[in-house]
């Protein structure tokens, strides 16, 4: 589904956020990313998600190279993906109905979007979706009412009616508690072991992304550190991915709560 060789990006003041990264994702993965604040994550994502363009190197995405899509081409590709945001980007005053028929808008016409923000369409649909993510009560409840777990629902209920290929999460569960972090995490897995959607995620927690994917990638300055099955990741890796990086709010920080026996932070179960 993914295929990347040589992806670099680089800001202004030559700051190579991504630094000649190869990578392959399969058609139905489920691949979690790690690494310390500032190693490239985001940005890779916002690469993923054909939102920025690569400074060198290639991408492909489901056997189209990016670089030769344009226009049509190129909306229609990004259409094949869903991301869910760290910010959840929903309209707080609007009724969660709406937000959720916003993954539509890459489809519908002008029209159809203005008619559906006066008189809801397609309601059935968005009610299926919030019965997936477990939350169909809320239809038409006013999404700035809702809780932080209840929000990032709102999200992935908009990404899956987007019907997408592949599902991009970036930091979903970073403004929530650790326990609906696990909650919001499996239903994520669930969805694309019951869809065959590729998924790929982006977490600052280390053990929950160890307990749930089958895959992990260790990111660090822009470059994959490692590429392992989660039964390999090793304390040693973790140390050498996480080496000085700050531990406030980061996975290291995780790391530590973890060896320490008077945290009060309850490690999970490694798979």
């Amino acid at each position: 589904m993914y295929r990347a060789e040589g992806l670099t990006k680089v800001f202004p003041g030559d700051i190579r956020a991504v630094d000649g990264l190869d990578l392959k994702i399969g058609a139905g993965e489920r691949v979690a990313f790690i690494g310390p604040s500032g190693a490239g994550k985001t940005t890779l994502f916002r690469l993923l998600n054909c939102t920025l363009k690569p400074t060198a190197g290639r991408l492909w995405v489901a056997g189209q190279e990016v670089a030769h899509l344009h226009g049509a081409s190129l909306r229609a590709a990004r259409r094949r993906i869903g991301t869910i945001y760290q910010q959840h980007n929903l309209v707080p005053r609007l009724p969660v109905v709406h937000n959720v028929l916003a993954g539509r808008l890459g489809t519908w016409s002008t029209t159809r979007a203005l008619f559906s923000l006066a008189r809801p369409v397609e309601v059935e649909e968005a009610h299926r979706a919030l019965q997936q993510v477990g939350i169909p009560e809320k239809l038409y409840a006013r999404t700035d009412e809702l809780s932080g777990g209840q929000q990032q629902r709102v999200a992935i209920a908009r990404a899956l009616l987007q019907d997408p290929d592949i599902i991009l999460a970036d930091e979903p569960v970073s403004s929530v508690d650790p326990t609906l972090a696990v909650g919001i995490v499996h239903l994520l897995t669930d969805i694309s072991r019951a869809t065959g959607k590729t998924l790929v995620v982006n977490l600052h927690s280390v053990d929950l992304a160890l307990a749930s994917f089958p895959r992990i990638i260790g990111l660090r300055d822009g470059r994959v550190l490692f590429d392992l099955a989660p039964q390999a990741v090793r304390d040693e890796v973790l140390a050498a991915l996480y080496r000085g990086a700050p531990a406030t709010g980061s996975a290291e920080g995780a790391l530590d709560a973890r060896f320490d026996p008077g945290s009060s932070c309850r490690p999970l179960p490694r798979i």
